[in-house]
């Protein structure tokens, strides 16, 4: 077997040697060395030799193996140079550039910002570590008020903060619960009539579910002028709506209750994913409460510094979140935080 063995390495060398093309080289390769090649065969055979033989025709046999395994490799790096070298096709398709993908809330938030400004609003931005005073006092929740057990805070312990902040040493700091306090902030710096939108990443200690959770995007609008009605909040949430899915959405009007508007309403849109049927997504409920809104309370206006008797307004809290989960039919929520780059490159 040895002799044999030996017989088989020259003449594999020879159809080496020989070969004037990666086809031929492909072909001698296989003859060879493929699963039902003249080496290949040779090895199985060991089983049938003496245990004494079998280790030494073993070794031979293996060291033969990989010596043609690198005389192959060789002989084809070679003739993959010169073909390279000699010719190069320029008609052939280039490699495939991976590049970036913008996040499904970037891009729904770009087309409302663009949509908003063609309406006459400006848009702008607001800390997301806020004071309890621009969060709850100045929306008409004061410390004692109901309402603050409705938003779930996350609340800051400012002693792991630095000692010597002393301008915020008397607040009490939180993460904002909504975009909210800008409509304030907003008041007191542009004054009346004021038209705004304040797109932000807002916190809440939720329970984390398919449509909830701890860290999310809201998009806060608000407009004061004069003789502002419930009829001009309608129409340009409708307005918003349509605008963003490119079609008449069925949607639904319900009254509703925030101690920073009055009256208040809540805004339903029919359930995109289950057409209505119900699902996880809408509670199996078949809508999808969408925009809270109403009239800006006068205590408000009163907290930005306009005089609620001369001026009137709207507000509402669009769940940018859950609008981006409707214009694409995504069913959980837990997606748009994961970071899985299967679901990002699919926009």
């Amino acid at each position: 077997m040895k002799i044999e063995l030996q017989q088989l390495k020259e003449e594999a060398l020879q159809s080496i040697k020989s070969a004037s093309g990666l086809e031929e080289l492909k072909q001698a390769e296989i003859k060879y060395l493929g699963r039902k090649g003249k080496i290949t065969k040779v090895l199985r055979g060991l089983k049938d030799l003496k245990e004494s033989e079998r280790k030494e025709v073993g070794s031979l046999a293996n060291d033969i193996k990989n010596e043609l395994q690198a005389e192959f490799s060789q002989k084809k790096n070679q003739e993959g140079g010169v073909k390279k070298e000699s010719f190069i096709d320029v008609s052939l398709p280039g490699e495939k550039i991976d590049k970036g993908h913008i996040h499904p809330l970037t891009i729904v938030q770009s087309e409302l910002e663009d949509l908003f400004r063609s309406m006459g609003f400006i848009v702008l931005d607001g800390p997301e570590l806020e004071s309890d005073y621009y969060c709850f006092e100045a929306l008409n929740m004061p410390k004692d008020h109901p309402a603050r057990d409705m938003q779930d805070t996350f609340y800051i312990d400012k002693s792991s903060l630095y000692n010597k902040d002393e301008e915020n040493k008397d607040l009490d700091l939180l993460m904002r619960p909504h975009t909210s306090p800008v409509q304030v902030r907003g008041m007191q710096k542009h004054g009346a009539p004021f038209r705004a939108v304040v797109p932000g990443r807002v916190y809440r200690s939720e329970v984390i579910d398919a449509c909830h959770e701890h860290t999310f995007d809201q998009m806060e609008g608000i407009m004061v002028d004069k003789n502002i009605s419930v009829t001009n909040l309608i129409a340009v949430i409708k307005e918003l709506i349509d605008g963003l899915f490119g079609q008449k959405m069925e949607t639904r009007v319900r009254p509703g209750y925030f101690p920073f508007v009055e009256p208040a309403i809540e805004m339903d849109i029919k359930c995109t994913i289950c057409q209505g049927h119900g699902c996880p997504s809408c509670k199996n409920s078949g809508w999808l409460e969408l925009v809270p809104a109403g009239m800006v309370h006068p205590k408000v206006l009163k907290y930005g510094g306009i005089d609620p008797d001369k001026y009137s307004g709207f507000a509402f809290g669009l769940g940018l979140t859950r609008l981006v989960m409707m214009r694409y039919c995504i069913e959980d929520i837990r997606m748009f935080n994961s970071g899985d780059l299967r679901f990002l490159e699919q926009f």
